[in-house]
């Protein structure tokens, strides 16, 4: 439900910021095709790129984690 609900989101502020690039004086059913199709395209893989973000957060974590045993340990032999 709130996946839904950040992508409606994602992708309505995505085509709200295409329109004021595009900036339409008249606008007409067709100039609301192309940023409604990339709104689309966002809201639906925001998801993919929100997940690579923290997968590469968690894989971070771990390495600080695994570097920091590592220090732990050389400090206690010398």
């Amino acid at each position: 439900m709130i996946q839904r609900a950040i992508g409606v989101t994602v992708g309505a502020i995505v085509s709200l910021i295409i329109l004021v690039i595009m900036n339409l004086q008249d606008p007409g059913w067709q100039d609301y095709i192309t940023p409604l199709a990339i709104g689309a395209v966002a809201a639906f893989f925001w998801p993919v790129v929100i997940g690579f973000y923290l997968g590469r957060r968690a894989k971070q974590r771990r390495e600080d984690q695994i570097q920091s045993e590592v220090t732990r340990q050389v400090n206690q032999q010398k």
